[in-house]
């Protein structure tokens, strides 16, 4: 079932989407040559400890760390390891906090040093087919899957893989609510209307090649390219108000 927030709800998730958008904001310089997910996954968590909340996916979602770190051919749900990055490398970070029972949820892809042309492309296209996916909701007539459509349209004529096997979706009063939200299109499943009160995370997850993937039978959580393509990811959490769609984990 589909949780409508109330203002004073909208406010409270809004306070922990800023702090999240902070924290991307103070970690960026620390993704450098020689620096390790281990290290930056222990600055999370002494990050959110300074501002009295929690990392969302470790205490409530169940993930083994506080950030999903993953790197090049991971998608999505990496676990922070000791391995240092190197040149080149794409550092795609995943990161949610709780603070005063409110939920937020952000990634941003990052390139370690000068990208190629390729890689420069993937991360611009997949982050331009968020924001093109959020400007897709129309609160007066629109559905979910709008959002899929609008992303689908812009990615696939450029020969991406956009990954269906993992979708958003809503957020807030938990690490995870529903209604899902495919990023690919045609899609299946529920197709509700927008309605003031939604809260989503928005999170296309594209890859070089193929869009399936396959998850890590070690680690059980490790997403990968199926093909071992390089794959990007970024997200916002948005909320739907009386004045319009909000991106709330952007700085302004």
């Amino acid at each position: 079932m589909i949780k409508i927030k109330n203002k004073k709800e909208i406010e409270g998730i809004r306070t922990s989407c800023h702090l999240l958008a902070q924290s991307f904001q103070e970690l960026q310089p620390l993704i450098k040559v020689g620096n390790t997910g281990i290290a930056i996954n222990n600055w999370a968590e002494t990050f959110a400890k300074k501002y009295n909340a929690t990392p969302s996916f470790r205490v409530h979602g169940g993930f083994p760390t506080a950030m999903c770190i993953s790197i090049n051919n991971a998608v999505i749900h990496g676990i922070p390891t000791d391995t240092p990055f190197q040149e080149g490398d794409i550092v795609s970070i995943d990161f949610g906090l709780e603070l005063n029972g409110y939920f937020s949820d952000k990634a941003v892809s990052f390139v370690i040093g000068t990208p190629t042309s390729q890689v420069e492309r993937l991360l611009s296209d997949t982050e331009e087919s968020l924001m093109i996916g959020i400007q897709s909701i129309n609160m007066t007539s629109g559905r979910i899957q709008d959002i899929g459509k609008a992303i689908s349209a812009f990615l696939k004529p450029k020969g991406y893989g956009i990954v269906h096997d993992f979708c958003g979706h809503g957020v807030g009063l938990a690490v995870h609510e529903d209604p899902q939200i495919a990023h690919d299109y045609p899609s299946f499943g529920p197709n509700p209307r927008f309605k003031e009160g939604m809260v989503l995370a928005i999170e296309p997850m594209v890859n070089l090649g193929t869009a399936e993937v396959y998850i890590d039978k070690k680690d059980k959580w490790t997403v990968y390219t199926q093909d071992g393509s390089l794959s990007a990811h970024f997200e916002h959490t948005v909320a739907l108000t009386d004045h319009g769609v909000e991106i709330l984990t952007k700085l302004f």
